[in-house]
């Protein structure tokens, strides 16, 4: 059986790939160069993870400290990069349905391992309050996507797209519930399974929060 280190790690790779996707097809849609598209990619893929280090004052933040995800990160932004750059035709409307497919696939999966992985984070660190460990998980799962929009001068998805915080708080509800009765590495994986499906299943129905003025 994989012990549990073996199991964050793949989580955290499969997060970082995810995130990274995300953040670097991001910026190559909004035309920027090969620097922005790698700055993007890395931000949206360990900018969460920064800013819960922050906040628990652990200094500095781990992505300094072991980069392996930030280069992770940057050489998928690459490999992206160079596809689109040989395969413009790749962001054309002929492939724009499966575009958003992998956009949302790759959102949810990186959320949703993201969003445990901050949890863990806290627990790792002693904390075992409930209403921090849920701040946590959030905060690692949509802080990057959330300095990748403020970076582009738009409104944080977090704040306007199907669900996305509560689907985080969701999961990480799940992950620190099931955590009192089952093992850690099984309670991450199901937090997360069920963060992605909550963020599928309100990607294909169009669930919303409701707002003041509809």
């Amino acid at each position: 059986m994989l012990s549990q280190e073996i199991i964050v790690f793949i989580i955290e790779v499969i997060g970082t790939v995810a995130f990274a996707s995300a953040g670097a097809m991001s910026a190559i849609k909004r035309k920027l160069d090969l620097f922005g598209i790698m700055m993007f990619g890395a931000i949206t893929a360990v900018g969460g993870g920064m800013l819960r280090d922050i906040l628990l004052g652990l200094n500095p933040p781990a992505l300094f400290r072991n980069p392996t995800y930030a280069y992770i990160a940057i050489g998928v932004s690459i490999l992206l990069f160079a596809a689109v750059r040989i395969r413009e035709d790749l962001l054309t409307s002929k492939y724009i349905a499966v575009y958003k497919n992998i956009m949302n696939s790759a959102d949810a999966i990186g959320l949703g391992a993201f969003t445990v992985i901050g949890v863990n984070t806290g627990y790792d660190n002693g904390y075992t309050s409930a209403f921090l460990l849920i701040a946590l998980g959030a905060l690692t799962g949509a802080g990057g996507g959330m300095l990748r929009d403020m970076m582009s001068g738009e409104t944080p998805q977090i704040f306007r797209k199907h669900v996305y915080a509560c689907a985080s708080i969701a999961g990480a509800v799940i992950y620190i519930a099931l955590n009192q009765v089952i093992e850690n590495a099984a309670a991450m994986i199901i937090g997360a399974i069920s963060i992605v499906a909550i963020r599928y299943l309100s990607a294909k129905y169009e669930w919303n929060l409701p707002k003041a003025i509809r």
